[in-house]
């Protein structure tokens, strides 16, 4: 079992995984028989088919049963990726469409994925968590529990260089949007990171942070805790 907390040894996995191009390919022949392999299934009847699978095998076979250019339409969105996209229709959690989930990312009950956002292999998302719209969580990267990780914010990912630690964002953090977590940075329990901030090095439970480099501003407080609060409905699947 791939080690996630090893830099060198998801490098190594990626280095050693058979590049794939997934494609869906809408065909209009009699040609075709529906058939399935390793590396693409085929769907449909009657001259109208759908084959799912990698570009490079289905293009070979259509090839051979020499199919017309304007017969054939290919749907794809990535060439020669290394890694797939996550299989989330088991998570119990809210992923909203249009976010891009690597395999090998732990998303954990309650957590909620917004439009556009970007989780990297071997990211963890925590109970409660939510990844707001357009931000990134790099390789690796760790989201505690409740913590929100605002729109454009970036947690950044230490899969190369790999002797980075990753990055640690403690339960109940706040992170305001476009700010930017630099590797290994860890963000303590109940933090707050002003939007746009640039985070270079640790920051302390309980505090407040803001600025470019971020600097402590105060200790949070009641009126920080009540403008920061999550809203449980938000995270709520029923």
């Amino acid at each position: 079992m791939l080690n996630l907390n090893d830099a060198y040894a998801i490098i190594k996995y990626i280095g050693d995984a058979k590049k794939k191009t997934p494609v869906k390919v809408y065909v209009n022949s009699d040609k075709i028989e529906r058939t399935s392999n390793d590396d693409f299934k085929i769907f449909g009847s009657c001259g109208s088919f759908i084959i799912i699978g990698d570009f490079d095998k289905i293009i070979e076979y259509l090839a051979t049963l020499d199919i017309k250019e304007e017969d054939v339409y290919i749907e794809f969105d990535r060439r020669n990726s290394a890694i797939p996209l996550k299989n989330t229709l088991h998570e119990t959690a809210r992923i909203e469409p249009g976010a891009f989930i690597r395999d090998m990312v732990t998303i954990e009950k309650n957590a909620v994925i917004m439009m556009g956002a970007v989780i990297n292999i071997g990211a963890i998302i925590g109970e409660g968590t939510m990844v707001d719209m357009n931000a990134v969580v790099g390789g690796r990267g760790i989201l505690g529990k409740n913590v929100h990780l605002g729109a454009g914010a970036v947690v950044a990912g230490v899969i190369e260089p790999p002797s980075a630690d990753p990055v640690v964002i403690e339960d109940d953090v706040l992170i305001g949007a476009n700010a930017v977590i630099l590797e290994g940075v860890r963000v303590g329990k109940g933090a707050v990171v002003a939007a746009g901030s640039v985070v270079t090095k640790n920051v302390e439970p309980g505090t407040v942070v803001a600025g470019s480099p971020a600097k402590v501003i105060k200790m949070k407080d009641e009126q920080t805790k009540e403008k920061t609060k999550l809203m449980e409905d938000l995270r709520n699947l029923d």
